[in-house]
């Protein structure tokens, strides 16, 4: 295994020293408890759904034994973890878990995991398969959750150890690596799933689940995915338990979402409405269907991309917007985010009508 070879951005997540923590491969055992998660996590490298490019590259290295350091980055749910435990389960077979070594970063954080249990896994002896040796992986889950002595330390035992172990780390926000142990690593980024991959892998477990899920209530679980697959599984088997059939309504009232004809009613009182008349209507309705207003700000927020208006005004509207949403997730008053949501919306009107005269 020779030098870093960098031939594109990639991202993964996770290592685990202790055996049945953080994202271990679950048995076949009791399937029907076992999180669809997990159940449908890819166990091979041609199962990986999406970023077949970065698969096929990473394929490829280990093949010709050429596999570097990794360090794969991206949002949750794209098969960054699913990606390096099917490449270990290539390489080692039967004996993945003499040979990984799998730690969570945002559990185990500090320089002592990377004194002691890092680096005696690495400075042990590797298992010999036939006429050759096998380097060993440890897999770092969420590496940017680790202190900076935690990586500067974990940056002299890669250094140490190249000879007979990889490291595989996995991370959302590669920012927070350290320029150090980007440079030791090739990078690969994965970025969030396409729609149609997430169709074609939902489909394939509504299949196997021999689920009642109309053509509505698939678009609506891709849509509230927003290209993670983790949270598109966590919110098929959620409404499943909750409903016989997942349509467009049981997904969006198990996820507490506003339905989309819901956000045009809202859009169109707001477009339309005096403020005291929207103020009225749209808090009838956030309290009678439950509904968050910083969802409600989101969700308009997209709507807005559908309405045609100037540009200047469609700009100066999403921006507000975007203010009040900050301003929602800090604690900020429902009341009067809703009397700001209202006045954004009165501002954009009142341009309109001066941009039609």
């Amino acid at each position: 295994m020779a030098e870093t070879i960098s031939l594109m951005d990639i991202d993964d997540d996770k290592i685990d020293t202790k055996p049945n923590k953080g994202k271990n491969i679950v048995s076949n055992t009791e399937p029907r408890s076992v999180p669809w998660v997990e159940k449908f996590r890819p166990q091979s490298l041609s199962d990986v759904a999406a970023h077949r490019d970065i698969v096929e590259t990473i394929d490829r290295l280990a093949s010709s034994n050429r596999l570097p350091h990794l360090l794969l980055y991206g949002p949750p749910g794209t098969g960054k973890t699913s990606t390096v435990l099917a490449l270990a389960r290539k390489l080692y077979g039967s004996q993945m878990h003499n040979m990984v070594l799998e730690l969570n970063a945002s559990d185990d954080r500090g320089i002592d995991v990377v004194r002691q249990q890092i680096q005696d896994f690495a400075s042990t002896q590797s298992i010999s398969f036939g006429a050759k040796s096998a380097v060993k992986l440890v897999l770092l889950d969420e590496a940017d959750a680790m202190t900076k002595d935690a990586q500067f330390a974990l940056r002299r035992v890669i250094e140490k150890y190249t000879r007979n172990t990889r490291f595989a780390l996995i991370c959302n926000n590669v920012n927070k690596v350290i320029p150090a142990l980007q440079s030791r690593c090739t990078r690969f980024r994965f970025a969030p799933l396409n729609a149609v991959h997430v169709s074609e892998r939902l489909k394939h477990v509504v299949e196997a689940e021999q689920l009642d899920v109309p053509e509505g209530g698939l678009k609506a679980l891709v849509r509230l995915s927003n290209g993670d697959m983790r949270k598109a599984l966590n919110i098929l088997q959620s409404t499943h338990m909750a409903s016989q059939q997942i349509s467009e309504d049981a997904v969006y009232l198990c996820t507490g979402n506003p339905l989309p004809k819901d956000i045009e009613q809202i859009s169109y009182w707001l477009l339309n409405e005096p403020f005291a008349i929207s103020c009225k209507r749209i808090s009838e309705i956030k309290t009678r269907k439950g509904l968050a207003l910083v969802d409600i700000v989101r969700e308009v927020t997209m709507f807005v991309f559908k309405i045609k208006m100037p540009a200047n005004v469609r700009v100066q509207l999403i921006n507000e917007m975007a203010d009040i949403e900050y301003r929602l997730t800090f604690g900020c008053n429902d009341k009067l985010q809703l009397g700001s949501l209202i006045s954004a919306f009165t501002r954009a009107r009142s341009a309109l009508v001066a941009a039609a005269k």
